[in-house]
């Protein structure tokens, strides 16, 4: 099956290494990684500057995967990223990620949940509607490796509906 192009969305700080393990998976185009460097560029141009650059990057992608760590729930970037993805009306879900080991720190605390902090217009709150995916402990990595296909297929066959 032909590669989709997702964008990641995730907290840089913590949750980098963990992330590259993800995209490493190959089984989906992600966005390019973007350096620390590169980074602290664009974030240096302000608020503005950085909503283009997340807005520049959603803007061709079939599917939006929030990679959820510790503190990804209380990252203001990811929160813009998830709500303009779901008014865009992209594809959307996350990936528990706390079980997959950083070479720096090991494995962190399972986060919670993004799309609880979201209710929509009628009432209903979003992590009602967005699945958020909690893999295996056992071997994170190969369940994430053997779903994250079939996965990003779910949500956007559930977002066309």
């Amino acid at each position: 099956m032909a590669r989709k192009p997702v964008f990641f969305s995730f907290h840089y700080g913590n949750d980098v290494m963990r992330v590259q393990q993800v995209r490493n998976i190959g089984a989906l185009e992600g966005n390019t990684p973007v350096s620390v460097n590169d980074w602290e560029t664009v974030k240096r141009g302000g608020d503005a500057s950085i909503k283009r650059w997340i807005d520049d990057n959603l803007k061709y992608k079939q599917c939006v995967i929030v990679l959820v760590g510790e503190e990804t729930h209380a990252r203001p970037w990811v929160k813009y990223e998830i709500e303009k993805a779901w008014n865009d009306g992209k594809p959307i879900f996350g990936i528990h990620i706390h079980n997959l080991a950083c070479p720096r720190n090991g494995k962190s605390l399972k986060g919670k949940n993004p799309f609880e902090q979201f209710t929509l217009e009628n009432g209903t709150k979003l992590s009602s509607i967005v699945s958020c995916y909690d893999p295996s402990p056992a071997d994170t990595y190969k369940d994430i490796a053997e779903n994250m296909e079939s996965w990003v297929n779910k949500a956007i066959a559930q977002r066309k509906k």
